[in-house]
């Protein structure tokens, strides 16, 4: 259990310092985040704040879809937010581009590691996760087509209010599935097989 937690948690941070790295980068970052600094830009709030703010009202979505949060719910509402925040306070702004690159590179590297982590660690879906496999199991759509649905809705709502839309965004569309499915392997938590000795014979 311990190794569960230091994992969801480890995973959870290292999610909102990719954030911050896609943010440092400014070459687009992926489609919540680039609706999350749309929505940031439009009422000037930190990006971690409408991080947490998202993810809760996110949830209320659950309540018709009838899906039920765990820790791992939870926990991602408020640790996203609270460490891409905290990271973008120790990460300066950069201008040389070969160094934006390599930060842009390294984030969607980071941000899969840091999927497979919090993800294997058996917690519970995130909210936007979470949300995307409660409509698939209440409509009976596939989860490519909600997936795909979801992702380009908030990517035009952020491109609209003015979130950061670049090669990043496509970087990351074309890598980050490849890239979990390589990752999730090592994180996911097998269930302990205790053996029980056979009982003995009577002759």
């Amino acid at each position: 259990m311990l190794r569960r937690l230091l994992q969801l948690y480890i995973g959870l941070v290292l999610y909102g310092l990719s954030t911050a790295m896609f943010v440092r980068a400014d070459l687009g970052a992926d489609p919540w985040n680039v609706f999350h600094l749309g929505v940031a830009k439009l009422l000037a709030m930190d990006i971690g704040t409408v991080m947490i703010l998202t993810g809760a009202v996110v949830l209320l979505f659950w309540i018709p879809l009838r899906q039920r949060p765990g820790l791992g719910t939870i926990s991602n509402v408020i640790v996203l937010g609270l460490a891409a925040d905290a990271s973008l306070a120790l990460m300066p702004e950069l201008t040389s581009l070969p160094v934006r690159i390599a930060l842009l590179i390294s984030a969607v590297m980071v941000n899969a590691i840091a999927t497979g982590m919090y993800i294997g660690a058996g917690f519970g879906a995130g909210p936007r996760d979470g949300l995307m496999t409660g409509i698939h199991a209440r409509m009976g759509w596939s989860v490519r087509s909600v997936r795909t649905a979801i992702e380009v809705s908030v990517l035009l709502i952020g491109c609209v209010l003015g979130g950061t839309f670049g090669v990043g965004t496509v970087l990351y569309a074309l890598t980050i599935g490849p890239l979990i499915q390589l990752c999730l392997p090592w994180f996911r938590q097998k269930p302990q097989v205790i053996d029980v000795p056979e009982p003995e014979r009577v002759v």
